[in-house]
C-alpha cells in the first residue's frame, strides 16, 4: 500500500523537480545543498525556510491551488468519495459550480440558515461503511453520530434527524432490526429524534446490504459564526482525543490483514462536549449547555465569544485534511508538532504495518478546534473535564506564512509539508 508521504507528494514533488531543473540540477544527492535544502528521513527533499527555492515551490503550490478546479477523469473513481483532493475537486468543479450560493460556498459541515428570526443548522450525510458491524459500533449508530456531530460543529443544538435506507434484496431482516435498534439507542444518547425517513430496495448485487442517509436540523443559540475561514495567525489548534481509532478499527475488522489489535471505533456524539466548550468560551453564559431532547433547548450553550474560531470533526481524510481546509479557507499557514498529536500505540503500530499515516485516518468521535491563543489553556481544561475529551491536546498553531500550507514538525527535528491526499488509504470507512 502506498504511504501517505508518497501519495501526497504528487504535485509538490513535481514542483521540486521543476525548480531543481530551473536551478541547473546542481544539488547534491543527499545532505544539504547550496540553497539550504534539507533531506527528510522520508526521502523527500524539503526546501529550507527563507530560501529562493522554498519561495519558488510555495509559489508553484499556490498557483496550482488557485487554478479553476477541473475533473480530469471521465468516470467516477473511488478516490472521488475519499475526502481528499479528488473529492474536493469533484465538489468544487461539479456541485459547487452548479449549486453555487452564499449558504453553500463556505463548504462547512452544516449550512447555517435564518428562518423566521431563528438560526438553524442543516446537514446531510450518507453512510456506506464496510463492514456494517465493527468493534465499537455499526452503520446505525455511525449514521446518527455523524450527523449529530456535523450539526454540533456549526455550534448548533441537534434536534431532529431523517433516516433514508437503501436495502439490497436478500439483506437479513435480523441485521436491519439490529441496525435500527442501534440508531435509536444512539439518538437517545444524543438527545435527538428520528422524525421522518424513506426506504428503497434494490436488486440483489446492486448494493452492499444496507446504505443509510441521515439529514439533521438543529438550532443555533449563540452568536458565534464558526468556520475554518475564521482562523487567524497565532490561534491554537486542539484535538479532543487520540486520532485514527475509527479508520484503523474498520480496516482491521475487514479481516483482510493478519493484524490483531485491541482497538474499537471512537464513534460517539460530540454535542455534549461542544456544548461545554461553547459555554466555557469567552462571553459564555455558564451552565452545562448539555444536549436536550427535541422541543427543548438542551441548555443555552452560552453566547460563546470570539475565542472559538472553528470546530470540525475529523472524519474522512482525518486531521490532516481538516488542517489543510483551515489553511486554504483562511489563507494562513498551519504548524503542528508530531510529538503533540495523541495517537494510541495500537493505531500507530497498525498504521506502520499498513504503510499509512494516522494523520490521514478517519475519526468518528474526535474534533479539531481552532481557538484564540489566549483561551487555549482554558479550552484544553474544558475538553479534558469531559469524558470524551480526557486525552485532548494542543497540537499546533496558526501562522501567517506560508499561506495555504500545513507543516509538521517531525519527531526527528525537521519539518515536512502535510498535503491533501488525492484519495483515501482506507475507503468506505463511514
Amino acid at each position: 500500500m502506498t504511504s501517505p508521504d508518497t501519495a501526497s507528494a504528487g504535485w509538490v514533488q513535481e514542483a521540486l523537480r521543476e525548480h531543481e531543473a530551473a536551478l541547473g540540477g546542481n544539488e547534491a544527492a543527499s545532505g544539504s545543498d547550496a540553497a539550504g535544502t534539507r533531506f527528510e528521513h522520508h526521502g523527500s527533499p524539503q526546501p529550507a525556510p527563507g530560501t529562493v527555492r522554498e519561495e519558488l515551490v510555495l509559489e508553484r503550490i499556490d498557483r496550482a491551488r488557485r487554478a479553476r478546479p477541473r475533473v480530469k477523469e471521465e468516470r467516477i473513481v473511488m478516490s472521488h468519495g475519499a475526502g481528499g483532493k479528488a473529492t474536493q475537486t469533484l465538489i468544487e468543479a461539479v456541485f459547487l459550480d452548479a449549486f453555487r450560493n452564499p449558504l453553500l460556498e463556505p463548504l462547512e459541515d452544516a449550512a447555517r440558515l435564518h428562518v423566521s428570526g431563528a438560526r438553524l443548522a442543516l446537514t446531510t450525510d450518507s453512510y456506506v461503511v464496510s463492514p456494517l458491524f465493527f468493534p465499537g459500533g455499526d452503520i446505525g449508530d455511525l449514521a446518527v453520530n455523524g450527523t449529530v456531530n456535523d450539526l454540533s460543529m456549526a455550534g448548533a443544538v441537534p434536534l431532529y434527524l431523517s433516516a433514508g435506507f437503501i436495502l439490497e434484496e436478500g439483506f437479513p431482516v435480523a441485521d436491519l432490526t439490529r441496525i435500527v435498534a442501534s440508531m435509536q439507542a444512539a439518538a437517545q444518547r444524543a438527545g435527538v429524534q428520528v422524525v421522518t425517513g424513506d426506504t428503497k430496495v434494490v436488486e440483489k448485487g446492486k448494493a452492499d446490504g444496507c446504505y443509510i442517509n441521515t439529514a439533521g436540523v438543529g438550532v443555533i443559540e449563540n452568536d458565534l459564526n464558526l468556520g475554518v475561514a475564521q482562523a487567524r495567525p497565532g490561534d491554537a489548534i486542539l484535538v479532543s482525543g487520540p486520532i485514527g481509532d475509527h479508520g484503523i478499527t474498520i480496516m482491521l475488522a475487514r479481516g483482510e490483514l493478519d493484524i490483531e489489535a485491541d482497538l474499537i471505533s471512537d464513534t460517539a456524539p460530540l454535542n455534549g462536549l461542544v456544548a461545554d466548550l461553547l459555554t466555557a468560551g469567552p462571553g459564555g453564559s455558564g451552565g452545562s449547555g448539555g444536549p436536550g431532547g427535541p422541543g427543548g433547548s438542551g441548555g443555552s450553550g452560552g453566547s460563546g465569544g470570539p475565542g472559538i474560531r472553528a470546530l470540525r470533526d475529523a472524519t474522512r481524510g482525518g486531521v490532516a485534511t481538516i488542517l489543510n481546509e483551515i489553511a486554504s479557507a483562511a489563507g494562513v499557514g498551519v504548524l503542528v508538532a508530531e510529538d503533540d498529536i495523541p495517537v494510541r500505540a495500537e493505531v500507530r503500530g497498525a498504521s506502520e504495518l499498513l504503510g499509512i499515516d494516522p494523520m490521514y485516518v478517519a475519526c468518528e468521535g474526535t474534533l479539531v478546534a481552532v481557538v484564540d491563543s489566549a483561551w487555549a489553556d482554558a479550552a484544553l481544561t474544558t475538553l479534558r473535564a469531559h469524558p470524551q475529551g480526557r486525552e485532548a491536546a494542543v497540537i499546533g498553531h496558526v501562522t501567517a506564512d506560508p499561506p495555504g500550507i500545513v507543516q509538521l514538525k517531525t519527531a526527528f527535528g525537521g519539518t515536512r509539508i502535510v498535503d491533501l491526499l488525492v484519495g483515501d488509504p482506507l475507503p468506505r470507512i463511514c
